[in-house]
């Protein structure tokens, strides 16, 4: 949107204070989301800017009192915020909700290949699919998004080589749950990265997004390879949510405890040292005492070095929101046993002294460190020198911590001994046209490169405000 916005003659500001109109990105899946939101377009009113609402919240319940009388762009339409935001400045009310369909098949959404800001020039984030197959009970991010629709891989393998070949050293590919994409057309996830990993030039790197265990698991031997692609970083966020089947079940979670251990441990055994991140929530409503005993076992089992402890928040219009709720301090009491636990792990201890290499592409919280990044996206922080940013480097683990390492620099330079081609045990070959395929998207956007000039700066992660560049 930010892109779109800047191409159309508007400037991209950070300050609240100077900016005529907000366009507000929200996010449904928490009540804590939903109050930033809120409290967000109060702070709007009150300084006499103009807003525009766009996300999750609006498309999921646009009837929210809130956001009463306030323009949205819907998930699916936000190629049109020029429309949106223009009308916005008239004094009008716009609402804009409808699916990309082709025929009467929702596809994907908004193109891939509109023109864009990033947050950091160095990460591209490809949204891979929209939607999701899923009933989850808990969940309304459905309700927003509805159900999946995948990108063709075409597509998405010529954003990313375009990508690229604009600078970008990192991909995320993401989704509401990159293990379902193709389903809708006909594709799997593993076609779709067998063809990207091609297109990875040398010293760049690929992050995969969340996956659902239930889809997962159709595709574990394939996955393994590709996990273990020098190119690919061998990480990957499967939520499991709760350990107890009942649970799972009330959830409409669709697999077992068993079968998630099954993913972890396959993953673990095939791509040593992979990082598996995953996810609980705390209080889900029918959660007895002995089904969170599970979860706590499971998290002693496996100590994941990444771990989002939720407590259950009723979304409304949700079936669990109908539920009866476990008592509050119950909930908060849950959350705090498995923070404890978690906290008490030291994931990184035995890589002390180990020598690494690492792709750095940002810049650490306290301002003195750049973070790369290993080959199982440890956090590794390095000192913030001029020419380490975007490069790929060799560190030696000096420190650990609880959720990072810290590295002495011992080769700068391009990534080394990076196989040309690799192959999976079924003989799918990955060949290196990656230079062809960058020539081939640089001569395609010569015009766009003509054309556009985009305006990358420093934005809110949930929050693009917007002035008028008065011509």
């Amino acid at each position: 949107m930010a892109g779109l916005l800047a191409t159309y003659g508007y400037k991209i500001t950070d300050d609240a204070m100077t900016a005529d109109l907000w366009l507000l990105n929200s996010c449904t899946v928490k009540t804590p989301s939903e109050d930033g939101l809120r409290n967000s377009i109060t702070s709007a009113h009150k300084l006499g800017k103009k807003v525009v609402i766009a996300g999750c919240v609006s498309q999921g319940a646009p009837e929210t009192k809130f956001i009463e009388g306030l323009s949205v762009v819907g998930v699916q339409q936000i190629d049109r915020v020029v429309e949106v935001v223009e009308e916005t400045f008239k004094g009008h009310s716009v609402r804009l909700f409808g699916q990309k369909k082709e025929g009467t098949k929702k596809i994907g959404g908004a193109s891939l290949h509109l023109p864009k800001i990033r947050k950091n020039p160095l990460i591209e984030i490809i949204a891979i699919n929209t939607g999701c197959l899923n009933q989850c009970t808990y969940c309304k991010t459905k309700h927003a998004r509805g159900e999946l629709g995948s990108y063709p891989i075409n597509d998405i393998v010529e954003r990313g080589a375009q990508s690229f070949a604009e600078g970008v050293r990192e991909v995320w590919m993401t989704s509401e749950d990159t293990g379902a994409y193709g389903r809708d057309i006909g594709v799997t996830l593993p076609e779709l990265l067998y063809e990207f990993v091609k297109i990875i030039p040398e010293g760049c790197m690929l992050r995969l997004g969340m996956t659902n265990p239930p889809y997962i698991l159709d595709y574990l031997e394939d996955m393994a390879v590709i996990l273990s692609h020098p190119r690919v970083y061998s990480f990957l966020h499967v939520p499991v949510q709760a350990a107890s089947d009942t649970v799972l079940e009330d959830m409409k979670r669709e697999y077992t405890q068993a079968e998630f251990c099954r993913v972890v441990d396959f993953l673990r055994e095939r791509v040593p040292g992979i990082t598996i991140a995953t996810d609980i929530i705390c209080g889900f409503p029918t959660e007895s005492e002995e089904d969170f005993q599970e979860t706590l076992d499971l998290i002693e089992k496996y100590k994941f070095p990444s771990l989002f402890i939720n407590q259950f928040f009723p979304r409304p219009g949700t079936p669990a929101a109908r539920m009866k709720k476990i008592p509050a301090d119950k909930v908060k009491l849950r959350t705090k046993k498995a923070s404890e636990i978690f906290q008490k792990q030291f994931p990184y201890t035995h890589k002390l002294g180990e020598t690494q290499r690492i792709l750095v592409t940002e810049v650490a919280t306290d301002n003195k460190h750049y973070v790369g990044h290993n080959k199982f996206y440890d956090q590794v922080l390095v000192p913030k020198i001029e020419g380490y940013m975007g490069q790929s480097l060799t560190v030696k683990i000096t420190e650990t911590g609880k959720h990072y390492l810290r590295g002495e620099i011992v080769e700068e330079g391009e990534a080394q001994n990076i196989p040309s081609s690799y192959s999976n045990p079924n003989q799918v070959a990955f060949s290196d046209n990656a230079t062809n395929m960058v020539q081939n998207i640089k001569s395609k956007t010569k015009v766009w490169n003509f054309l556009l000039v985009l305006v990358v700066g420093v934005m809110f992660q949930m929050l693009y405000i917007l002035y008028r560049n008065h011509r």
